[in-house]
């Protein structure tokens, strides 16, 4: 496995323990459908489905996390929602979180932006 696929699942493991630490209850990870569209987190807290995107990142970086999330990224998931959704008949209301992890020599910071954003229509020309 390459070693950006390695710090990718750390930062996804990190990500779970901080959720569960903070109350939320994960229901899946890394969920597909069939392939197509994934999720990396979906948890609940509070009555509201919470789908978290999580992006690893060392110091330095040329991105930051939640630059990685653009607006190509945030349709991907707002889609892979829509299908968990209607694939297990939820009806509650959801919001899409994003899970910054930053690594450096030292060890790592978690940087969790609730509500990061909102499902938008995508026009097409």
């Amino acid at each position: 496995m390459a070693a950006h696929n390695d710090l990718g699942h750390r930062g996804e493991d990190l990500a779970a323990e901080y959720l569960q630490e903070q109350g939320y209850c994960i229901l899946e990870r890394n969920w597909t459908n069939r392939g197509r569209k994934e999720l990396d987190i979906v948890a609940t807290k509070d009555d509201v489905v919470v789908f978290v995107e999580v992006k690893t990142r060392k110091v330095g970086s040329a991105t930051t996390p939640i630059s990685a999330v653009n607006a190509s990224k945030q349709h991907r998931v707002v889609l892979a929602a829509d299908s968990y959704l209607k694939a297990h008949h939820i009806d509650f209301r959801c919001r899409f979180d994003v899970i910054g992890i930053i690594y450096n020599e030292y060890g790592s910071r978690i940087e969790h932006y609730e509500d990061a954003f909102k499902p938008r229509p995508r026009f097409y020309r």
